[in-house]
């Protein structure tokens, strides 16, 4: 399907439909289900509402893309992610993120026409992406309460936003004049004031709000003001079940003397070497032998499946061991998204992939992966299954998650020991990911740990059988 229909038998959940009938989220239209853009603060469309929140920006063209500046960007509360669905034709990638909450399926809708999303909650975790992660970040009457336990929620932003990043918030508080919406809107600025952001632009029902672009107005700030900054100690990149805090974290020394993130705009940004890449003790040169190696690896597994798929046999893709992001930076040029899932034990690296404008999360692959059955039309792995056997966990548990996330007819390419292939080879058939299979020994390369095979299967569409 596309990004404006799917059908309805794939998720026969109607209710938005109706719930939001006014405000153009979704149509039931016989035995498919349309989006025709609409949401909660832009019933006339998203490109709409994203072109003026450009001009509010006073971005040329009315292009909230910047000339690529602005790529990575964090919409929270997204609903069916159509503002992240129309900012895809501008090359600026989403993380779309909701809870399974009373608007139930909202990002099964997303992932079922193609968009990057995920399911999650601003909460008392932190979310798992790394510090600077993002350009800008979305609130379109999110139903979040940004005063709750001293602003957490704002300071979890405030750690997810480059320097001089962007919060765009549509919400009654924004423009109404009661007196509840005037005491969460003066409550809110003061927050923000003390938190060194600033009003940009403030038009009808929005307002968006900018990041310092140094530690300076943190410096100039009266002793005691609060939040506070973190403590030097604190790591900002730590997310998998590190709870979120209630403080401001301040830039590096570097990071405040040049004002800026260093990132060069999109696309240059996917093959350009990230400063942070000293962080993770990366080399220049090894990040971009990494990214010609990646890009040889995924010429070869085209060339493998080149008699069994076409030019939109995938859209949603993900990638289990990301690594730098190079297997993602080598289909960047095929109408597809990557997941790019950093291990907890490297996930460091996560901000590497988001410094090349991707997106993706953190996760233990000894557990299941919150997302909805049949989401992903390609499951990539490099040595998942021999990390995993390492520490005790099942290989056949995560064949069956795999099998859960994976759509019907999708494929799989896992790279791994020939012992890791030959074990697996034994569930194709139980697993019915045996309409097609090949089975090769790779040229060796500077990534290769050991002897490795590649092992691409493709699932059957049961109705086959």
């Amino acid at each position: 399907m596309s990004r404006d229909q799917v059908w309805k038998a794939n998720i026969p959940h109607t209710h938005l439909a109706k719930e939001k009938s006014d405000q153009n989220w979704m149509i039931v239209d016989g035995d498919k289900i349309k989006f025709p853009g609409g949401g909660t603060h832009f019933h006339d469309g998203a490109d709409k509402y994203i072109a003026a929140i450009a001009g509010m920006l006073k971005f040329p063209g009315e292009r909230l893309d910047n000339g690529g500046r602005i790529r990575n960007v964090l919409d929270v509360g997204c609903g069916v992610a159509s503002f992240g669905a129309y900012l895809l034709p501008l090359d600026i990638i989403a993380m779309s993120l909701a809870p399974n909450d009373v608007h139930q399926n909202q990002i099964q809708f997303a992932l079922e026409r193609g968009i990057p999303a995920t399911l999650g909650v601003l909460g008392t975790m932190r979310l798992p992406y790394p510090s600077r992660s993002f350009e800008l970040a979305h609130c379109s009457r999110c139903r979040i309460d940004w005063l709750q336990r001293d602003g957490i929620l704002l300071l979890e932003l405030d750690r997810l936003l480059r320097p001089g990043g962007y919060f765009v918030y549509s919400s009654p508080e924004a423009y109404a004049h009661d007196v509840e919406n005037r005491r969460i809107w003066n409550s809110m600025y003061d927050l923000l004031r003390r938190m060194c952001w600033r009003v940009v632009s403030r038009r009808d029902q929005t307002v968006i709000w900018a990041k310092p672009l140094s530690n300076s107005c943190y410096i100039k700030r009266l002793r005691g003001t609060l939040p506070s900054l973190c403590s030097s100690d604190d790591d900002p990149d730590a997310t998998w079940n590190v709870q979120m805090k209630a403080c401001i974290t301040p830039y590096s020394a570097k990071m405040h003397r040049e004002r800026w993130s260093g990132l060069k705009p999109w696309p240059e940004r996917l093959t350009s070497a990230p400063p942070r890449l000293t962080e993770i003790g990366t080399s220049v040169l090894e990040f971009q032998k990494d990214t010609e190696i990646w890009q040889h690896r995924v010429n070869e597994y085209w060339k493998q499946m080149k008699s069994v798929i076409h030019r939109d046999s995938f859209r949603n893709i993900m990638d289990m061991n990301a690594d730098l992001g190079g297997f993602a930076a080598a289909v960047e040029d095929k109408d597809v998204w990557v997941m790019n899932v950093a291990p907890v034990n490297a996930s460091s690296k996560l901000k590497i992939i988001y410094d090349r404008g991707l997106i993706g999360t953190v996760h233990d692959w000894c557990e299941s992966f919150s997302t909805y059955p049949r989401t992903y039309d390609l499951l990539h792995t490099w040595l998942v299954f021999s990390e995993i056997e390492e520490r005790g966990c099942s290989t056949e548990d995560l064949l069956i998650e795999m099998d859960r996330m994976l759509r019907p007819e999708g494929f799989v390419i896992i790279r791994d020991k020939p012992s890791i292939i030959n074990q697996v080879h034994k569930f194709l058939v139980s697993l019915k990911w045996d309409k097609w299979s090949t089975d090769v020994e790779p040229r060796t390369d500077a990534l290769s740990t050991s002897d490795e095979r590649v092992l691409i299967a493709r699932k059957r569409l049961w109705a086959e059988i």
